[in-house]
């Protein structure tokens, strides 16, 4: 018998790695808490799309309701949890899959933000492994369907990054770099929290300007304002990276130290970063929105607390002050409060020292 493995949140990420997962025959159940989704795939199975250049699919899935993963109960243990909600929801929905976990079961963090010490906390570190899934660019537009606003990455880009939170080769860690990699490239990595904090910056540059701005990402690249916004908000979280001691990766393509100049004012470092920006664009729609710019959309919560809240929290921690992470963390709750309207002229006329 195979492995036996639940999706915890069937959403954009959860829902095209489980959907190739269940393609290739493997044993696995999502649960997640939006009824219509559940519904949906139960009846027509879970369809994927992408912007460019791959065939769209579907592919007949198990799908269960939160209220009725209590039947897990009476099955065969889980063998491989992936938690896949927002950072927000990461407690609870660890708390729900533990109980059905087997003695040797693990629980595998596929999410954006630092969440494997919230899981940790829960099922123990010795259960508790990490997966990044880098520019994975995906979306879920209606019940059912998830679409990928780009091609897939391959050997040009590696997508996902799996780990162990202590950094050794492990044949568990093999074998989530093995399911994940039926969607696209993946490797095992032993730089789990840098990829992590590398993975966090993209998002800390992209997220919060679309769901303040109400723009797409291609739209928001347009804008030489928004785009040096940009790069101030990634300087600030790799400094604080740095400071924490983090191994960082290549975020967007670059070097951090590229990315960090750029956003402290160096003209050499702006022109590569805005030069590596715009040809990665052309790989990606320029309809697509990141997560929270989904968010906003949608009306659901974001998870600015996690991604340019962290940053500014963990800076504090170290005497260090982030204040476009600050003033974005700010704007964006206002906008999901209904406070403000999203528009652009939240960041090009912000006035900054």
């Amino acid at each position: 018998m195979g492995r036996k493995i639940a999706i915890v949140g069937a959403g954009a990420v959860g829902g095209y790695a489980g959907a190739h997962m269940a393609q290739a025959n493997e044993d696995v159940t999502f649960i997640d808490p939006w009824p219509a989704h559940v519904e949906h795939m139960r009846k027509h199975g879970l369809r994927v799309t992408h912007a460019m250049d791959v065939a769209e699919f579907s592919v007949p899935v198990r799908a269960l309701h939160v209220t009725d993963a209590q039947q897990l109960a009476r099955e065969k243990p889980i063998d491989i949890a992936f938690v896949c909600m927002k950072s927000y929801d990461t407690a609870w929905a660890t708390m729900l899959i533990r109980q059905y976990l087997a003695p040797d079961g693990y629980v595998v963090s596929l999410q954006n933000c630092m969440n494997e010490e919230t899981i940790a906390g829960i099922v123990g570190w010795g259960k508790t492994l990490g997966c990044i899934a880098s520019s994975i660019t995906v979306n879920l537009p209606e019940p059912g369907r998830i679409h990928r606003g780009a091609g897939k990455g391959g050997a040009a880009h590696t997508v996902f990054r799996a780990g162990e939170v202590h950094g050794r080769t492990t044949a568990r860690a093999e074998e989530v770099c093995r399911l994940v990699g039926y969607s696209d490239s993946a490797k095992v990595t032993g730089n789990l929290w840098g990829e992590r904090w590398s993975k966090l910056v993209a998002n800390v540059m992209g997220n919060g300007l679309s769901a303040c701005t109400g723009l797409p990402g291609g739209e928001v690249l347009q804008s030489e304002p928004l785009r040096r916004f940009s790069s101030r908000l990634g300087s600030e979280a790799i400094r604080v990276g740095q400071a924490q001691g983090y191994q960082l990766e290549e975020i967007l393509h670059l070097p951090p130290e590229t990315i960090a100049r750029a956003g402290e004012g160096d003209e050499v470092a702006m022109r590569a970063c805005d030069e590596q920006r715009f040809k990665d664009s052309k790989r990606t729609s320029s309809a697509q929105r990141p997560s929270m710019g989904q968010d906003m959309q949608k009306g659901r919560r974001t998870e600015i607390e996690f991604l340019n809240g962290l940053v500014v929290r963990e800076g504090e921690k170290l005497g260090m002050s982030c204040p476009a992470n600050a003033a974005l963390t700010d704007i964006v709750k206002r906008v999901e409060r209904g406070e403000l309207k999203p528009d652009p002229r939240h960041i090009t006329e912000l006035r900054m020292n």
